[in-house]
C-alpha cells in the first residue's frame, strides 16, 4: 500500500471515530431512557472498534513491516480506549462483569446484543466504503471473501484465543485501580504485544463481536470452525478468569 492510500486509510479511521463521537454525545445527551441509551452508547461503541479494525488490517503489510501496523494498533487502541469510556465493546467483557455480579444478565443480555449489532452495522458500513472503490486495497478486500485468518490447526488457534482472552480479561481486572489514563496505555501496549504474538496465527481478536465483524465469510462458510475459535475460546477463557479471581485466589490470600 503507497503513502497516499495509507493516508486516505487514516482519514477513513478517523472520521469514522468524529462520526461516532458525535452520535455518542446525541445519545447522552437527548437519550434520557435508560435501558435505549444503553444500547446505543454500547452499540456506537463497538461499531467505532469493529469499522476502524477492519479498515486497519488492510495495513498490515505497510512497510516496515511489522511496525507501522503494530505502531497503528497501539494509537488507534489508545485513542478508542480515550473515546470510548464507560463502554465494554467486548461480549467477553460483558461476560466478565456478569459473572462478577456488576450487572444483571438482563442488562449483560442488552450489552452484547448491542456489541452484536454494532459489528454487523460496522461490517455493512466499510463494506459500503470498499464499494466505492477509492482506492485499490478497498476493491481487493471486498472481492476476498474469507481471507482465512486462522494459520495454524484448529486445536491450537482454540487454545491462542483460549489464552489470549484469559490474559486479557485477568489484566483488565487487575488494572482497576490504576489511574484511567495510564490504564488506557497499558492496555494498549498489552493488545499490541498479544497482536504481535499471535496476529500471524490467529489474528488474536478475542473480541467474538470483533471477530464476526472481521470474518463474516468465514463464519458463513465454516461456521463451527469458526465459532469454536473465536466465540466459545474467549468466552471460557472468561468463565475461567472468574473462577480464578472470584473463588480460587479469595481463597489462597
Amino acid at each position: 500500500m503507497v503513502l497516499n492510500e495509507t493516508c486516505i486509510s487514516l482519514v477513513l479511521m478517523t472520521g469514522t471515530m468524529m462520526l461516532v463521537g458525535g452520535c455518542r454525545k446525541l445519545t447522552r445527551h437527548h437519550m434520557h431512557s435508560r435501558r435505549p441509551r444503553t444500547f446505543l452508547l454500547e452499540l456506537f461503541a463497538t461499531f467505532q472498534i469493529c469499522a476502524c479494525t477492519n479498515e486497519l488490517r488492510l495495513l498490515a503489510n505497510v512497510q516496515p513491516k511489522p511496525h507501522v501496523a503494530l505502531a497503528l494498533t497501539y494509537g488507534f487502541t489508545v485513542l478508542h480506549g480515550l473515546t470510548l469510556t464507560g463502554s465494554t465493546c467486548n461480549p467477553c467483557g460483558t461476560l466478565q462483569q456478569i459473572l462478577d455480579g456488576g450487572i444483571s444478565v438482563k442488562q449483560g443480555g442488552l450489552k452484547m446484543g448491542a456489541q452484536f449489532a454494532g459489528a454487523v452495522l460496522a461490517r455493512i458500513y466499510i463494506h459500503y466504503i470498499w464499494s466505492m472503490g477509492i482506492i485499490e486495497v478497498h476493491s481487493e478486500a471486498l472481492a476476498e471473501g474469507c481471507s482465512n485468518p486462522i494459520q495454524t490447526t484448529e486445536t491450537q488457534a482454540f487454545c491462542i484465543e483460549l489464552l489470549f482472552s484469559t490474559v486479557f480479561q485477568l489484566t483488565i481486572l487487575q488494572f482497576e485501580a490504576v489511574k484511567p489514563r495510564l490504564r488506557v496505555h497499558l492496555i494498549a501496549l498489552l493488545i499490541t504485544m498479544l497482536v504481535y504474538a499471535g496476529g500471524n496465527l490467529t489474528g488474536a481478536i478475542f473480541n467474538p463481536a470483533l471477530a464476526f465483524s472481521l470474518h463474516a465469510s468465514c463464519f458463513h462458510e465454516k461456521f463451527w470452525d469458526y465459532s469454536l475459535v473465536y466465540w466459545m475460546a474467549p468466552s471460557l477463557g472468561t468463565v475461567l478468569v472468574a473462577i480464578v479471581w472470584g473463588e480460587i485466589l479469595p481463597l489462597i490470600f
